[in-house]
């Protein structure tokens, strides 16, 4: 399984992006996927999870973010979206898509990284004040 996440760039604080990931090998639908970001120097935080087409599609979001990002998934393009409104200069990170196969996660193990057996590139999120 691969990830590829692309869509960052440079955007000035209010603004908006959209980020995707899309994988190959397996179908989006059939994992759970999940948005993380690492700040410079920060540890890599949970942002949004959508859950398998199985397990209802379900999504789960960081507190700090429910408002303002919003994760969805194109089966058809097999691409996870991460819609992200009312960027704030502290948005800027690098953002990770990531997947898991096989069993499906449990709830409270969403936004843990070590739930995730699969990981794209990163995609460089710079937001000016």
């Amino acid at each position: 399984v691969q990830l590829q996440a692309s869509g960052g760039g440079l955007v000035q604080a209010g603004g908006s992006l959209r980020l995707s990931c899309t994988a190959s090998g397996r179908t989006v639908s059939s994992g759970d996927v999940a948005w993380f970001r690492q700040a410079p120097g920060k540890e890599r935080d949970f942002v949004a999870a959508i859950r398998r087409r199985e397990r209802g599609s379900s999504t789960s979001y960081a507190d700090s973010l429910k408002g303002r990002f919003s994760i969805s998934r194109d089966n058809a393009k097999n691409t996870v979206y991460l819609q992200m409104n009312n960027l704030k200069p502290e948005d800027t990170a690098v953002y990770y898509c990531a997947a898991k196969y096989g069993p499906s996660a449990i709830l409270s193990q969403l936004g843990n990284e070590l739930t995730y057996g699969y990981w794209g590139q990163g995609t460089l999120v710079t937001v000016s004040s």
